[in-house]
């Protein structure tokens, strides 16, 4: 179960801010600025790898951040 723990809580986040956020134009400008934000997020990530000599970049992981 500690597999799914971070994808329910974010669905539940998605829920509760649904329900918070009537108008769909302003939840559809908020999904945009959230997946801009992983995008980028992603973006800084992959950078950061290049530019990292060879022998650390190999132990970068999704908590190497």
């Amino acid at each position: 179960m500690d597999c799914c723990r971070l994808p329910i809580s974010i669905s539940i986040a998605a829920c509760a801010i649904a329900e918070q956020i009537q108008n769909d134009e302003d939840l559809i400008l908020l999904a945009a600025v959230f997946t801009q934000l992983g995008d980028t997020l992603a973006t800084i990530v992959t950078q950061r790898e290049q530019c990292r000599p060879d022998d650390t970049s190999k132990n970068v992981g999704i908590n190497g951040i």
